[in-house]
């Protein structure tokens, strides 16, 4: 690794800031952290992250991940038993924008997603597929405004159908406007 490359990477270390009522969690967290390589922040305010062992108030302007805690509006939130493989996952992962949730303590982790769920998923391919089909675009005006092949249009055209359970391009129109119209209104 060169010079340069090993500085601009000691220069990305992610700032942790621990938030704890209990001093020694506060010490077995803080050996934790820099042990995996994260550097301490001095205040809430300095770091990129805050590590809160149980419940913690919003921190304006910076993510924070909770251990135990009930706080849903946090970008993380861990069981407060976590390891300290999944707590330095969390961490980047909160750093870097992403919403990190603790697996259900029941089973591996590893649960089958429902049908419904998984016909939730479209790609965003198909969302510009989708869209395009509320324009009135046909399959072949479709394939030349984003450049790709007839084939692979229909393709996502049959997974669109298949995922919002449809079977015409009216009726994957309107679906899709039912279930923004739904998501609307439940934020």
């Amino acid at each position: 690794m060169t010079t340069a490359a090993a500085s601009s990477m000691e220069s990305q270390r992610l700032r942790v800031f621990v938030r704890t009522p209990r001093g020694s969690r506060r010490l077995e967290l803080e050996r934790l952290l820099t042990s995996t390589g994260y550097e301490l922040a001095a205040g809430p305010a300095d770091a990129h992250v805050v590590l809160a062992d149980g419940d913690c108030p919003s921190i304006e302007g910076t993510a924070v991940l909770t251990l135990g805690g009930a706080e849903e509006d946090h970008a993380g939130a861990l069981e407060s038993n976590a390891t300290a493989e999944q707590i330095d996952a969390a961490i980047r992962a909160v750093a870097a924008g992403l919403v990190v949730r603790s697996a259900p303590a029941s089973g591996n982790g590893l649960a089958a997603m429902t049908e419904n769920t998984s016909r939730d998923l479209l790609t965003p391919r198909e969302i510009e597929i989708l869209g395009a089909m509320g324009q009135g675009r046909t399959n072949k005006m479709i394939a030349r405004q984003l450049d790709i092949s007839l084939h692979t249009v229909k393709f996502h055209v049959e997974s669109v159908f298949r995922k919002l359970g449809v079977r015409t391009r009216a009726e994957a129109v309107a679906r899709a406007l039912e279930r923004r119209l739904r998501e609307t209104i439940e934020l």
